[in-house]
């Protein structure tokens, strides 16, 4: 193998050599014979040569070979290694071959007076020519015929020429076009600004973004984040390529934080309680759904896409935010982590001393990292209380009651459980809504007496607030406190008693439901225990939907009159109605006809058209108010008046509200109080909860007790005679 050994090239070289090519003809058989000589001395003894200063060698080597020698000698030896060169680029060996070339054209007119004045640094050129050219014996090791065929010589020199040769010099008579930035570099700067001015707002606002509307004000981001400058300090450490990759994963992490944000406020604004990232994602569907139905099928797609391309914006923008400042960052070492550590120095300052902005917000945030850390706590908080959930679930004092002895006071009765939409204490108790309401429960109650029916009211706090009834509904049913999906889920899966199946279990009830809610299949039917139930398909309604609700109340009493309670029956009836006329957005509200028009709901036809805009009521707060004030006005009528018109004597009715109305309507610090009513015409069935201290008529004390929504069941069953067997 040939050892090559290069010396480094003389900053003296000559900067005046000739510039014209060597020669390229054939060498002469003297000239093969010194190149010979010098090939079979290796490139190392060469170098030795040239570095122990011996310049006599060179010298003598270069008086007995012509120019034309000195050409083939280049040409021949180290032809090879210039195209290698040349292909790989290396400015070294470039240089290296540069200077060689200027030692051989030097030695085109050689004389003995300068080959023996020839100083120091061209003896180190010619030694640099002769280590880079391999010795001929390895040449011929390598390639036998390279070197004694000059055909393949000249074309050798003609590739390193071509591998060598300098890039044309572009046109001057057609230079290339300057970009937009060489032709306006004040508007590229601007832009370059303001970019960056963006990214920095991005970011800031990403990071200091709260989980509540009513958080939104300035001072909340006015403040300084300690997650950027941990993200800094981490990113003025990184080389480029993690550097960039840590920084696009960091500003994708920030805008699926920033989505998180936006629904929690979402959550928040319409159900009262955080949005949970492990069992919510389901409810997304739930409310394109209540687009669709309060804004028009088209508008629900517009809305909808809107919502997919904001989270690719916010994913893909805080992205590039954070891309953009890690490059300012890393022009800037110096200065960037000069400011990174003054930054620490303020914020660890401004919360060792609590020190707040103007609107009494602390100027040492860590918000980001307290919005993840709740998320995390949340999901640990659902993964523990699902196995304690479930335990508690199955700890039921009536589970094992002999069906002879549950609720045997209620034996003969037609019971029936009725829940109105959104009937919260705001309606009864808020200045805007409660003069409308009071009056109509005023009135209503006034109707029953007439009729010869009695009641009573109290108050029960639920589960859930401003949406979600089913989590009302189960909450109420089962005894149990569901708040949350994840507990709605583990409750349908077991063994729970409810209300409906405990008249079930007696064997002296027949068990209806009448759901005009339910649009697809709902298989909860048989964990409640319902025989049969009535879902809005079922109801034979032909009129049209107002917003959410699929039927007015009206219809949907009159058409369960028609199936159920007006048909010969061979039990009592156990029913579950809901009423929806009284959801959000509340326009438009359907009105009272006369019985006689009702049939198959197409005289409500008219009455749809006539009504609101849902978009006009349900961003106007005032409104808003005022036309759900209306509907509870409404499903509360449509409720008595069909009591009043059927009801019995042996009729149990025990109506209430599933949840509040939305932030919006019932304020942001609002209870959850719902009101509860029980009617009936024998007054021995009030006498069985004449302990609860519950107010007489429709509507209940403001003082009146405040139970949970999960102690009614137990309660219930005990008031009408039921014996717990734990």
């Amino acid at each position: 193998m040939p050892l090559f050994t290069r010396t480094t090239p003389s900053t003296d070289a000559p900067t005046d050599a000739p510039t014209e090519a060597p020669s390229a003809e054939t060498p002469s058989p003297e000239t093969d014979e010194r190149a010979d000589t010098a090939e079979t001395g290796g490139a190392t003894e060469t170098a030795d040569t040239a570095e122990a200063g011996s310049a006599t060698e060179t010298a003598d080597t270069a008086e007995t070979s012509s120019a034309a020698d000195a050409a083939d000698t280049a040409e021949t030896g180290s032809s090879t290694e210039t195209a290698d060169t040349a292909e790989t680029g290396s400015t070294a060996e470039t240089a290296d071959t540069a200077q060689t070339s200027s030692a051989t054209d030097a030695a085109d007119t050689p004389s003995p007076d300068t080959n023996e004045t020839a100083d120091a640094n061209s003896t180190a050129d010619a030694a640099d020519t002769s280590a880079e050219a391999p010795s001929r014996d390895t040449a011929d090791a390598a390639e036998p015929d390279s070197t004694a065929d000059a055909a393949d010589s000249a074309t050798e020199t003609q590739a390193v020429a071509e591998a060598t040769e300098t890039p044309d010099a572009p046109d001057a008579e057609n230079p290339p076009k300057p970009d937009w930035r060489t032709r306006r570099p004040i508007a590229a700067r601007n832009l370059g600004w303001a970019a960056t001015a963006l990214s920095v707002l991005v970011v800031l606002v990403a990071l200091q973004l709260p989980a509540t509307v009513d958080q939104l004000r300035l001072s909340a981001f006015l403040r300084l984040p300690a997650e950027a400058i941990v993200a800094a300090v981490v990113l003025l450490a990184m080389p480029r390529r993690p550097r960039v990759i840590t920084a696009a994963c960091m500003g994708v992490f920030l805008g699926a934080l920033t989505v998180v944000n936006l629904l929690d406020m979402g959550y928040v604004e319409f159900l009262g309680r955080h949005f949970n990232v492990m069992v919510d994602w389901v409810l997304l569907s739930d409310a394109q759904s209540y687009l669709t139905d309060s804004i028009g099928t088209l508008g629900s797609l517009a809305t909808t896409l809107g919502v997919i391309v904001l989270v690719l914006l916010l994913l893909v923008g805080t992205g590039l935010a954070t891309v953009r400042l890690s490059n300012l960052l890393a022009r800037h070492n110096a200065g960037a982590t000069k400011a990174s550590l003054i930054a620490g120095t303020v914020w660890i300052t401004c919360m060792s001393l609590g020190l707040t902005n103007f609107g009494g917000a602390p100027l040492a945030s860590n918000h980001a990292t307290a919005i993840v850390e709740a998320h995390v706590q949340r999901v640990g908080d659902t993964i523990r209380d699902e196995a304690v959930f479930r335990k508690l679930a199955k700890n039921d004092p009536f589970a094992k009651t002999p069906p002879g002895q549950l609720v045997p006071d209620l034996r003969g009765k037609d019971v029936i459980f009725t829940f109105i939409e959104s009937y919260g204490r705001s309606a009864i108790e808020d200045p805007i809504m409660s003069p409308g309401v009071d009056r109509t429960l005023a009135d209503q109650t006034q109707a029953l007496t007439a009729a010869g029916f009695a009641a009573k009211s109290g108050w029960l706090t639920s589960a859930t607030y401003g949406g979600s009834s089913w989590l009302g509904h189960s909450t109420f049913l089962s005894g149990l406190w569901i708040s949350t999906q994840q507990r709605y889920r583990t409750l349908v899966d077991s063994n729970r008693l409810t209300l409906p199946e405990v008249f079930r279990r007696t064997g002296d009830h027949r068990v209806v439901g009448v759901m005009p809610g339910v649009q697809k299949s709902w298989p909860e039917a048989k964990f409640y225990g319902l025989e049969k139930n009535y879902a809005a398909k079922d109801l034979g309604y032909k009129g049209p939907k107002f917003s959410w609700s699929t039927m007015p109340d009206q219809y949907t009493l009159d058409a369960y009159q028609r199936l159920e309670h007006g048909r010969k029956q061979a039990k009592p009836l156990m029913s579950e109605i809901i009423l929806t006329s009284s959801h959000q957005p509340w326009a438009p509200l359907p009105k009272t006809v006369p019985q006689d028009r009702l049939g198959d709901g197409s005289v409500f036809n008219a009455i749809q058209k006539a009504g609101k805009d849902p978009k006009d009521v349900l961003y106007d707060a005032t409104k808003a108010k005022e036309e759900y004030g209306k509907s509870i006005q409404y499903s509360v009528t449509s409720l008595i008046n069909w009591l009043t018109k059927y009801g019995t004597d042996d009729t149990v009715l025990v109506f209430l509200g599933d949840h509040q109305p939305m932030a919006r309507v019932s304020g942001s610090e609002a209870s959850r109080d719902v009101p509860v009513s029980i009617v009936a015409k024998d007054p021995k069935m009030l006498a069985k909860v004449s302990d609860w201290n519950w107010t007489d008529g429709l509507r209940p004390a403001h003082d009146a007790p405040v139970w949970k929504m999960s102690a009614f069941r137990d309660k219930f069953l005990t008031a009408y005679g039921s014996t717990p067997h734990p």
